[in-house]
């Protein structure tokens, strides 16, 4: 016997509703996203966020920990001209007065 607190997932499509359809039926189309179903929601046709069950996974990652970064880092390759190309660029530019030079 299935406890009556489960929650039973769905194999429904993921599907694009209106907003004004998500204001009119909330309660519903919550119950949905908790069951499995995926929304997309749209404003004047243009998709713009994302409704489903919080027990999938993000696909898009906001923030990346230091650590993914360094290893980011440290797996692309160095340009060994790039220090000497700005040097290079630095060279020919014009020197630029201090505005806050006293004296």
């Amino acid at each position: 016997m299935v406890p009556s607190s489960a929650t039973v997932r769905s194999n429904v499509a993921s599907r694009a509703i209106p907003q004004r359809e998500l204001r009119n039926n909330i309660g519903s189309i919550l119950r949905q996203a908790e069951a499995g179903t995926e929304f997309t929601i749209t404003v004047r046709g243009r998709p713009v966020a994302r409704l489903g069950p919080p027990d999938q996974p993000h696909v898009r990652r906001a923030d990346v920990d230091s650590g993914t970064v360094l290893a980011l880092l440290a797996a692309t390759p160095v340009d060994d001209r790039f220090s000497a190309d700005l040097q290079e660029i630095r060279r020919g530019e014009q020197p630029i007065d201090d505005p806050w030079q006293t004296g």
